[in-house]
């Protein structure tokens, strides 16, 4: 099969479950091009980016983020590709049929980044915008393709909060098929009005031989390792794992909480470490490779991620960071929040609490501190749960079987 994988930014190191299925239609035998609308960061790239060579498989939709030159450029555009495809063109800024997206001059410039390039047999979009490229896409480049939309946190929460519940609507019509990545978005995607037999859940995956499992136990000298990892964002809900662990430090002396990623929060959750006073028990560790990550992961005993809904509407599904960590072993807490209770079995693989509440957050850490003999199931039942149901090869299997 030929697929146009549509994405935003790209590279982006951290959106490894795009990459898995990217390197999993490859080796499965499939043509993949890359369609992005972003040029990320090339100096620091995933692995996969250079074993499958993915750059030179990519082609980026240039569209300014300034509305006068971006219309200026396109009329350009529109003037100095007429002759090619009219029609096509004229189509692609049809708002009452496209509304915002071909207002925004964001389908003209999908379309021209696809004049004279081939058909493809699916039109696979990684985030619910992207789907009004793809359906540009389907105009020009594949009329017989497949149009594919993926679902997976902010499209389906932030952005219709940002821009309206009707938003979507063009894109249900005209798509043949939308993944979500849990059934909560499932749902959510049902009461905006999307069909629900156009709809399939498709949980993104990890390659789980990557991380090795290994039974934890309390260690001699009685030290507990606590981690969180995901960016400095307001949905990660890190200030409340901090207060969580503010709460227990007088308590348990040996307990260290270090706290992977970057972020805008950065400063202010360092303030709040301080404000606190837990500057030696609270460490902010920064962006960490994976590798890096493992070997933090491996060296902890309990995984946090105390996730909320942003101010701006911004959710989580099941975070891969914390599937990671199921399936090396760590007995893992979470919130009630978006995806998560769908991967965390609450008392079985670790423990579910309300969002924003970091006095059930120490109540639960402190559960597990003082029954450090719960870890060793725990961390089996996590990694059984994983294997069974977020494994990156299945579910590539499973990604091949929907395009056809």
């Amino acid at each position: 099969m030929k697929v146009a994988m549509i994405v935003g930014r790209f590279p982006v190191l951290s959106e490894t479950f795009i990459l898995n299925q990217i390197a999993g239609l490859i080796d499965r035998g499939h043509e993949v091009d890359i369609y992005s609308d972003q040029l990320g960061d090339t100096s620091k790239v995933h692995p996969a980016v250079e074993k499958y060579q993915l750059l030179n498989r990519t082609y980026y939709i240039q569209m300014p983020s300034n509305i006068a030159i971006r219309g200026l450029k396109g009329l350009g555009l529109l003037f100095a590709n007429s002759y090619k495809d009219p029609a096509l063109l004229l189509r692609s800024l049809n708002v009452f049929k496209y509304g915002k997206e071909a207002a925004s001059l964001r389908l003209l410039y999908a379309a021209v980044s696809l004049l004279g390039k081939k058909e493809y047999d699916v039109i696979h979009c990684q985030f619910g915008p992207l789907g009004f490229i793809g359906m540009s896409f389907r105009l020009i480049g594949a009329p017989h393709g497949k149009l594919i939309t993926s679902f997976r946190g902010f499209d389906i929460s932030q952005h219709i909060q940002e821009f309206g519940e009707d938003v979507y609507n063009p894109l249900f019509a005209t798509g043949d098929l939308f993944l979500s990545n849990c059934d909560y978005f499932k749902r959510r995607l049902i009461k905006l009005g999307c069909d629900e037999k156009k709809i399939i859940v498709l949980r993104s995956g990890i390659d789980c031989s990557k991380f090795v499992f290994t039974t934890r136990h309390l260690p001699a000298d009685g030290r507990i390792g606590i981690v969180t990892t995901g960016r400095l964002v307001e949905k990660k809900g890190i200030e409340y794992g901090i207060r969580a662990i503010a709460k227990l430090a007088k308590a348990y002396p040996n307990i260290e909480y270090n706290i992977v990623g970057d972020g805008p929060l950065k400063e202010s959750l360092q303030q709040l470490i301080d404000e606190l006073d837990v500057s030696d028990k609270v460490k902010l560790l920064g962006h960490k490779q994976q590798q890096e990550l493992i070997e933090i992961l491996d060296n902890s005993h309990i995984f946090i991620a105390p996730c909320v809904t942003a101010k701006n509407g911004d959710q989580d599904a099941p975070v891969n960071v914390l599937k990671e960590a199921m399936a090396m072993g760590l007995p893992v807490i979470g919130t009630q929040h978006g995806g998560i209770p769908e991967l965390i079995e609450d008392g079985i693989s670790g423990f579910l609490v309300p969002e924003r509440d970091a006095d059930t957050l120490a109540e639960k850490l402190g559960y597990l501190f003082e029954h450090p003999e719960v870890w060793p199931e725990m961390g089996r039942s996590g990694r059984a749960y994983v294997e069974a149901h977020y494994d990156f090869n299945k579910l590539n299997e499973r990604l091949v079987e929907i395009y056809h």
